[in-house]
């Protein structure tokens, strides 16, 4: 796949193509759907699919108090949109002056750019000015300018007895209370954060359980909890204790997120690694001593051991419930 970050470059511009538009926060299944038929179309037609992306959210301009935590770095979006077809990612800057075209205009711009013979958008698409732009707006300029319309439905999946849209919201939903079972669901895979292993306080390792401190992540971060979970770095692929919290029975004031890995005695410091949450598996809370809480870790560690054998790639179906 080929990434430009500016679709003003020569390098950005096709002769004919299929062009799907979107934050595709998360890449989600809703995503993928959406991906899959622009790839059909777009090897029916011989063309290049194009994605066009944004960075940062919109929102982050137009109202930064609004701006969701994100799901997905971009490096992780890019990942996979080339997973699922695309073959020209155009990451665009937000920015007020793009923001402010009204939708005819900013059609006008991709149809000047990629010159699509298909867009292909879901049924919540919105596009220029105030979002003023939709669905129906967008085959009205196709058939102006010379592109057909794709509207793909949304992925349905059943949420504590309800049908729910899957959406970019709803995932993040899910897992701002802890429920990143169900956000597999949604996403197709279990949800991963990306961050830095950082020097800790060496409290787990005194406890007999040494865990990775990791930081610099810039991701929405599952509610506080210990999870199931997976590390990843660099083909290693391990399963993993994740704890997310203060520290209660140190009387921390500091969030943080710490991994055990299990069976592991190698050095992580310094190190980027990717966490994947399988399953929740008990809320934080504060012990009387630390030797009760190291009673409560080896119970955590012996439950991510029977819930990780073996660990699976997709969505957790191990048997730690929340």
């Amino acid at each position: 796949m080929h990434i430009t970050h500016d679709w003003h470059s020569p390098a950005a511009r096709r002769d004919s193509s299929v062009v799907s538009i979107g934050n595709f926060d998360g890449v989600h299944r809703g995503h993928r759907r959406l991906l899959a038929r622009a790839a059909e179309l777009a090897r029916r037609c011989n063309v290049p699919l194009v994605a066009v992306t944004f960075d940062p959210h919109p929102l982050v301009i137009l109202r930064p108090e609004s701006a969701p935590p994100q799901l997905t770095t971009l490096n992780q979006k890019l990942e996979h949109l080339a997973e699922h077809g695309v073959d020209l990612a155009v990451v665009v800057r937000a920015t007020r002056q793009l923001l402010a075209l009204e939708p005819r205009e900013f059609i006008r711009e991709v149809v000047d750019r990629f010159h699509p013979r298909h867009m292909v958008e879901g049924e919540s698409f919105a596009f220029g000015k105030g979002r003023q732009g939709n669905p129906g707006l967008l085959k009205t300029l196709g058939a102006e300018f010379g592109f057909e319309v794709c509207i793909i439905e949304p992925v349905r999946i059943i949420l504590a007895g309800e049908t729910v849209d899957v959406s970019s919201s709803v995932v993040r939903e899910l897992i701002h209370v802890g429920r990143v079972r169900e956000a597999a669901a949604g996403l197709d895979r279990p949800y991963a954060v990306r961050g830095r292993v950082a020097p800790g306080d060496h409290r787990g390792a005194a406890l007999g359980f040494p865990t990775a401190n990791i930081g610099d992540i810039d991701q929405l971060i599952p509610a506080d909890g210990v999870y199931v979970g997976t590390l990843k770095r660099d083909g290693f692929d391990a399963p993993a204790g994740i704890s997310i919290g203060t520290n209660p029975t140190f009387r921390g004031d500091h969030r943080k997120i710490e991994a055990h890995v299990l069976d592991f005695a190698g050095d992580l410091n310094g190190k980027s690694v990717e966490l994947r949450f399988h399953d929740w598996l008990r809320p934080q809370r504060r012990f009387p001593s630390p030797d009760d809480l190291a009673r409560q870790i080896a119970d955590d560690i012996q439950a991510v051991r029977d819930a990780s054998n073996p660990c699976p790639a997709g969505p957790f179906t191990g048997n730690a419930g929340r």
